[in-house]
């Protein structure tokens, strides 16, 4: 196993074996040429959301930085096309026993006029599965920096990190008085300590909660694992995010973040990390959802571990895939570790969208205050991906409605349906409120 640490100084976790374990990856992967994982590179502005056209993506394998395997252009969404690289095979992503690292990393460096330029070392790379690997570039005349680096550490199914602490899976709430939550809320953003706490020198992110949730699943599971262990897991993530947000637990010991990228303290969140089409999916479907018990109104703080090399009081993610392995649905894994009482609820309220979904999904058809409400979004998202048709917004979901709701999924990752489900009207909803903003906080 690599021999790395999650640091204790709020940096990236270091990788002491490194040259080992590409040289490891690297043959395995060369001795199994026909299997492929399938990448695509997303490029957008740090201001405004806007998409990055005609960059230059430079990917070559992580430990070969010099030998460009391809060289892809973005088009007017900031996309590039999506390209077959080799990965190892699906069986080391299923054996928690592997000493293979059980995916590829790729350096990807994108290179745009007008931007300072960004590389990415460790781009992980799945078999089987659609890597989306985000680069936000910053314009020239707002960095100070010549190339902007992002380096993603060992997966922490693979490498060593430290065990969680163990706490309490309800926290007190009469001990303060600064607790002001009364409902359940999905935040806009949860800032993240890149750190243990009590490093002041650790930066500190405005994620929003969709991205946080998606790169958190990315890092600490496997997407290769059956849907209904992916399902029960980001589940327990997503409680534990949204008990850290209820309790205002950093916040009430002094803190000004949400949550820390510290393993110890919380789980793992890696900056510019690449994730899973398929974790990016289903994040979008349930992400509204947490672990709650009957009689309690907080989100369940629910632990978990890998349960392979560390046990602990919660989820085991190793146990979890077995047992989907063995037939059980994402609830019946969430009751086997914690309980028949767990029930799945929904948050009451979801902050920083304009307006909630409809409760139904809207298709050719339908009309109303709802319809014209999606279309005068796509328009405003259109300004900023002209690939999206314009609309009139006349309140009719007709076929060109349809048609720019196709094409917005296709653009971020969604079914191409043309139907606005669930999903979707909330994608729209945080696309609209990214463009429509002049820059991020932070």
């Amino acid at each position: 196993m690599p021999n790395s640490t999650d640091s204790m100084n709020g940096n990236s976790t270091t990788n002491a074996n490194s040259i080992n374990e590409n040289s490891v990856n690297e043959n395995a992967t060369n001795e199994n040429a026909d299997v492929t994982g399938t990448l695509q590179v997303n490029v957008v502005s740090s201001l405004g959301l806007i998409p990055v056209e005609n960059a230059k993506v430079i990917i070559s394998y992580e430990g070969d930085p010099e030998n460009p395997l391809e060289t892809l252009t973005t088009d007017s969404s900031g996309q590039t096309p999506s390209v077959k690289l080799p990965a190892p095979p699906i069986e080391y992503s299923l054996d928690p026993d592997t000493i293979v690292q059980p995916y590829s990393e790729y350096n990807i460096t994108v290179i745009a006029e007008g931007y300072e330029p960004v590389q990415v070392s460790g781009s992980e790379l799945l078999p089987d599965r659609l890597s989306l690997q985000p680069i936000v570039m910053n314009p020239l005349e707002t960095s100070e920096e010549d190339e902007k680096r992002v380096i993603i550490p060992v997966h922490t199914l693979f490498g060593d990190y430290p065990p969680k602490i163990p706490e309490e899976e309800i926290k007190p709430m009469s001990e303060s008085g600064e607790i002001v939550l009364s409902r359940v809320v999905v935040p806009e953003y949860v800032i993240v300590h890149d750190g243990v706490p009590s490093d002041s020198t650790a930066s500190n992110y405005w994620v929003r909660y969709k991205d946080y949730i998606k790169n958190v699943a990315s890092c600490e599971i496997y997407s290769t694992w059956p849907e209904a262990a992916i399902y029960a897991n980001i589940l327990a993530i997503m409680s534990f995010t949204l008990n850290r947000v209820y309790t205002e637990w950093y916040r009430n010991q002094g803190y000004n973040f949400t949550i820390t990228s510290s393993t110890a303290y919380d789980q793992k969140w890696i900056y510019g990390r690449n994730i899973f089409q398929n974790i990016d999916y289903l994040v979008d479907t349930i992400f509204a959802n947490y672990l709650a018990r009957p009689g309690v109104r907080q989100p369940i703080f629910t632990s978990y571990c890998d349960g392979n090399r560390v046990t602990c009081n919660g989820l085991s993610q190793w146990g979890s895939k077995y047992l989907a392995d063995e037939g059980y649905s994402a609830i019946e894994i969430i009751r086997y570790y914690f309980g028949n009482d767990m029930y799945i609820a929904t948050a009451d309220i979801i902050s920083g969208v304009p307006s909630s979904y409809p409760g139904y999904d809207l298709n050719i058809g339908a009309s109303g205050d709802k319809v014209r409400q999606l279309q005068l979004q796509l328009n405003r998202i259109a300004r900023n991906y002209p690939a999206i048709p314009t609309l009139t917004p006349d309140g009719v979901y007709g076929p060109a409605t349809a048609e720019s709701v196709r094409i917005f999924q296709g653009i971020f990752g969604l079914p191409q349906t043309g139907v606005t489900d669930y999903a979707t009207w909330y994608e729209v909803s945080d696309i609209y409120v990214g463009v429509t903003r002049i820059s991020e906080p932070g």
